[in-house]
């Protein structure tokens, strides 16, 4: 009996200690203190203020840059002779309202050769449903699910993307996710707790960050309308002109082949570094198998020029002096931020789509304070008149109930720091009722040990009893809550998941609370006498 008290007993400091360091950790001062306390329990944009953005993911870009691939492939495969048409383009839908009259057209089908246009299309584009327009002329239009589909996916990846950028700024804890409204389609919230003056992370969020590595075919050219006049108008197959924002107004202008030697997919890793005489450049590594086509390229293109293009606009140009295997660099940068937010959008992936900001509020931290004042106020409150009605109704035993409790909210918020979880409005709310479902399962408990003593049994056999049938009655309201706050997590928003996130964890440690340590301390109280007479409940 000794030997297995000690054991829990180890097993309750053991968590006490390991809660306590994931809240202060080890402080050396009441500063250090102060700052662990705020470093681990983080607060949301409700009580700690900050910025919030409402963002509209422009799908349309999404569609139209799967239909210019439907383009670029149908071009190459006409160059390769495996179909025979006069020209190939698509239309230009501009809003979210049109994305789905995406069409891909093409021109002068062969009419020896329409069973094998026909065949190649259905192979090649299944997503596609092909109609004629004319005798030679077809179109081509997304199949309905598909279009549903890239919406879907360019949201998600747009979500993804966002949060990547936003953790890299050191803002892991802040928000990203879909809106819930039904009438808040292709909509992003994005909370930024802390953040008074949001521009910089409004520019880094925005920047799609669409990365390749093309051949340069020609320039530079003083003008695009210079380059066309030269080109008599047409440019050359599979290229187009960039520009090159350096060296005076307007920049200059480059030819460039339309098909990338890598893309931004190939990256694994973007840094900021200084070149040789100093100045603030973006290094990139590729990966093994984007390293293993850029090295083919280089190797058989030395003297030939490169360009590095990042969202539609050349960054840096250069020659090719020998074969480059698994990285590059995007020269002449103005500042050390501005190379460090480069390397960080482009390590965190490209957006699919445009984004369109909708909203723009900012919540002064007086608010959150008022919040988290009236907060404290009442959890000190409702606390207080829980441990004197504990006390007085059932006297020495509800000692027992208020050090559960107390041992139940430090592992509650101990989890909330360990997994790095925000903490709101709605999650103080969470914390007083599981404040409340504490005390009941205690009232539990001691109403049934009062029943066995009641019976005639000893007082040591009246406790066992008296935890062993309020478990299940536990166990069962326990549940019940569980699945309700799993249904509020994979329905509810933002503030009602993290409701049912902070509602959870709570429950858990009750059940620790309520039952082993509770437990743990009558045992202790009751090894301490040689004869048992009375127990003070």
């Amino acid at each position: 009996m000794q030997k297995n008290l000690t054991v829990k007993t180890v097993v309750i400091v053991a968590t006490m200690l390991v809660c306590l360091f994931g809240i202060i950790g080890i402080p050396r001062s009441g500063a250090e203190l102060k700052n662990n306390i705020d470093k681990n329990i983080r607060l949301g944009l409700d009580l700690r203020g900050g910025s919030q953005l409402v963002l509209q993911v422009q799908v349309q870009d999404a569609i139209k840059g799967v239909a210019q691939q439907v383009v670029d492939s149908m071009q190459e495969e006409r160059r390769k002779g495996n179909i025979d048409f006069t020209a190939v383009d698509r239309n230009d839908p501009t809003t979210i309202a049109t994305a789905d009259t995406i069409q891909v057209n093409v021109h002068g089908v062969n009419p020896n050769k329409l069973s094998q246009f026909r065949a190649f299309v259905t192979d090649h584009y299944p997503q596609w449903v092909l109609a004629p327009t004319n005798a030679n002329d077809f179109k081509l239009n997304l199949k309905p699910s598909e279009l549903v589909d890239i919406k879907r996916r360019a949201v998600e990846q747009s979500i993804e993307t966002i949060k990547n950028r936003v953790d890299a700024l050191g803002l892991a804890e802040a928000p990203v996710q879909q809106q819930g409204r039904a009438d808040s389609e292709f909509e992003i919230l994005v909370q930024l707790p802390g953040i008074d003056d949001p521009a910089r992370v409004k520019d880094i969020i925005g920047q799609a960050a669409q990365l390749s590595v093309v051949e340069v075919k020609e320039g530079p050219f003083p003008s695009e309308q210079a380059a066309l006049q030269q080109k008599g108008g047409v440019l050359p197959l599979n290229t187009e002109l960039l520009n090159y924002p350096r060296g005076g107004e307007g920049g200059s202008w480059y030819l460039v082949s339309r098909s990338p030697v890598i893309t931004g997919q190939d990256l694994r890793n973007a840094r900021p570094s200084r070149d040789e005489v100093g100045k603030w450049e973006a290094s990139f590594t590729l990966s093994q198998d984007g390293g293993k086509r850029f090295e083919a390229f280089t190797s058989t293109n030395i003297g030939n020029r490169l360009g590095v293009v990042l969202d539609r606009t050349l960054r840096s140009v250069a020659t090719i002096n020998a074969a480059i295997s698994d990285s590059g660099r995007i020269t002449g940068l103005g500042s050390e931020q501005e190379a460090s937010d480069l390397a960080l959008v482009m390590r965190s992936g490209s957006l699919p789509a445009g984004i369109q900001y909708l909203e723009e509020r900012t919540v002064g931290p007086s608010l959150g304070a008022d919040s988290i004042h009236q907060g404290y106020i009442a959890g000190i409150a409702g606390l207080a008149a829980v441990i004197i009605v504990m006390l007085v109704y059932y006297k020495f035993s509800g000692i027992n109930a208020v050090l559960a409790l107390m041992l139940n909210t430090i592992i509650l918020i101990a989890a909330l720091s360990y997994f790095h979880a925000t903490l709101t409005l709605p999650g103080i709310a969470g914390i007083i009722l599981t404040i409340g479902m504490a005390v009941d399962s205690n009232v539990l408990i001691f109403e049934r040990i009062r029943e066995e003593l009641r019976s005639g049994k000893s007082i040591v056999s009246a406790v066992d009893a008296g935890f062993g049938k309020a478990w299940w009655t536990i166990v069962d309201t326990h549940v019940t809550t569980i699945v309700s706050c799993l249904f509020l997590f994979l329905f509810g928003t933002g503030p009602v998941k993290g409701f049912a996130v902070t509602l959870v964890i709570g429950l858990l440690a009750n059940v620790f609370t309520a039952v082993f340590v509770s437990k743990t301390i009558f045992e202790f109280e009751l090894s301490r006498k040689k004869q048992v007479t009375a127990l003070s409940i």
